[in-house]
């Protein structure tokens, strides 16, 4: 068994696709990763290249795990075999990324094989949940208001609202800009509005492997506890399903229960936990 690492983006793709795309629910984040670094290059994240790996058994060349890490945000580790978590900490050991998104299962024995090598102290910080769509199931009854998708007369806005979003989860993101103009390229905006203005969104990925993530879910603290939230995550999963998703998908901060108990209400089942896992130098 072995990681096989790298920076090139193309092996990557086709040695860890295909395992990827078997499990595009579970597969989420690095399957729209490796997207956006095919089409927009290995740099459209950060100045520094790209970590990505995959697992295979040397006997038939099956991969049944994969890695991946755009500096400066966290490493991405999948679902793998047992044996191949504290093998990750030995072939990373000329990157060394300080933090790494992993299952919570997973976690003691990444650790522990990380200060056995490194030392130093580790941090559990973001703990996460994966939810997954069984049936849409709109608020009954539904706020006041309407939904219609981002045009470019709101890109100022949502440049504001993609910066407040980021700042309330404690991220630096790397172009809010350009991010935003990617989501309206594709359509990926939905908005909930009342009386003439839009009052929360919810952005969407573009499709890969049939499978659409709902993210960045933000309602001004001015408009909240009105439950346009909830309207607004029903029209981006509508949309999603209606452009032909089979997947649709959605994190949670597990620090935040009122999102943790509106996605249920709204039809998303839990499907795992996740967790991020700070290193110090």
């Amino acid at each position: 068994m072995t990681w096989h690492i790298t920076s090139d983006v193309s092996a990557f793709a086709e040695y860890a696709g295909p395992f990827l795309r078997s499990s595009p629910v579970r597969h989420t984040v690095l399957l729209t990763v490796t997207a956006s670094l095919l089409s927009k290059g290995p740099h459209v994240y950060g100045e520094s290249d790209p970590i990505l790996g995959w697992w295979t058994d040397d006997r038939t060349d099956e991969v049944s795990g994969a890695l991946l890490q755009t500096p400066p945000y966290p490493l991405t580790l999948t679902e793998v075999p047992p044996e191949a978590v504290p093998e990750a900490v030995a072939a990373l050991s000329s990157h060394r990324p300080a933090a790494v998104n992993m299952l919570v299962r997973d976690i003691p024995a990444f650790t522990a094989a990380w200060t056995a090598q490194h030392g130093g102290t580790v941090h559990t910080g973001l703990q996460t949940r994966l939810f997954e769509l069984a049936e849409l199931t709109p608020p009954d009854p539904l706020p006041p208001g309407a939904a219609r998708l981002a045009t470019p007369a709101d890109r100022a806005l949502l440049i504001d609202w993609f910066r407040s979003f980021h700042e309330y989860i404690g991220e630096k993101p790397n172009d809010v800009e350009a991010s935003v103009d990617d989501r309206m390229s594709h359509g990926g905006v939905a908005l909930w509005e009342t009386d003439g203005a839009p009052v929360s969104m919810a952005v969407y990925t573009r499709p890969e492997a049939g499978m659409v993530r709902v993210q960045y879910v933000w309602t001004p603290p001015e408009h909240r506890r009105q439950g346009f939230a909830g309207a607004a995550t029903t029209a981006a999963t509508r949309n999603a399903l209606d452009a032909g998703a089979t997947d649709v998908v959605l994190f949670t901060d597990l620090a935040n229960p009122t999102s943790n108990a509106l996605y249920p209400r709204l039809g998303y089942r839990p499907i795992e936990d996740r967790a991020v896992v700070e290193f110090s130098r």
